[in-house]
């Protein structure tokens, strides 16, 4: 048996995936790791928690949490190396923006913008709730027969819309999903959550209408609490729900939400995608 002293806690394949090394002031090195593919490349939520996670070490302000990020995908990632440059666009009192260049080989894969601000005590509201659903415990996780590696990494129990490829009448889909693995909730991982279910344009489609890819060409998150909570656990579910209304020449837009399991909204997000 390992003495207690010299035991280590593991890191999460999550984090381990995601890791950064700082190379210079505004500089990291990290890599992109193939469990995280899609159809013919990394999936963008994955992309997006790499590079959130470099703003967050430039910014290094605990403070500061991430209020919004607008990610560009440029390039489609290789599995391997990349280097992330970050830079500070604007230092305020209150939020501060950063850029954030994901290169792969000297070429460029995305760009990101993020802003992390202060908390403010000022007027709230909520005009917004939670859908009333099943619990995850009542319906059956989703099959990972025709899942693409980087659902895998995810458990997935979907609740509303159609099954995917059903040729239902609204793109519109959602249900509980959290890592394989238990880790305490963050705004790193909401971001990879962001992109993490299905498409709801699988819902509409019919088995065979089109090859099934469907690459992000940008995504914008809102991120609206501050993790974790304080009821946060480190193996709980999240609710997402992701419907698109419309879709020509090609591109479908898509707009996302993610709860707690207690009916608090963490995350509103919006992406415009391609369908190969």
């Amino acid at each position: 048996m390992i003495p207690q002293r010299q035991q280590k806690a593991e890191k999460h394949r999550f984090d381990r995936d995601t890791q950064l090394e700082r190379i210079e002031e505004n500089r990291f090195r990290g890599r992109v790791d193939k469990g995280w593919w899609i159809v013919k490349g990394p999936n963008g939520g994955y992309l997006a928690a790499i590079l959130l996670r470099a703003m967050q070490l430039t910014t290094d302000q605990s403070e500061r949490a991430p209020r919004s990020m607008s990610v560009y995908y440029l390039s489609t990632a290789k599995a391997g190396p990349i280097d992330i440059v970050t830079a500070f666009e604007k230092h305020g009192r209150s939020i501060t923006t950063v850029t954030a260049r994901m290169l792969q080989r000297g070429k460029p894969i995305a760009f990101a913008v993020g802003a992390l601000g202060k908390p403010f005590s000022n007027f709230d509201f909520q005009d917004i709730a939670m859908p009333d659903v099943d619990p995850p415990e009542a319906r059956a996780e989703l099959s990972s027969e025709r899942l693409v590696p980087s659902a895998r990494r995810y458990e997935m129990v979907p609740v509303i819309g159609g099954a995917p490829w059903s040729g239902s009448e609204r793109a519109k889909t959602g249900g509980w999903i959290r890592l394989v693995g238990q880790r305490n909730p963050d705004a790193i991982l909401m971001a990879a959550m962001a992109d993490a279910w299905y498409p709801s344009i699988f819902t509409r489609v019919k088995d065979g209408q089109f090859a099934g890819a469907v690459p992000t060409v940008d995504l914008t998150i809102h991120f609206r609490a501050e993790l974790p909570l304080p009821d946060s656990k480190p193996d709980d579910f999240y609710f997402v729900r992701l419907e698109s209304t419309t879709c020509r020449q090609g591109y479908m837009e898509e707009t996302g939400e993610i709860w707690s399991r207690s009916g608090v909204l963490l995350v509103q997000s919006r992406q415009l995608a391609l369908l190969f």
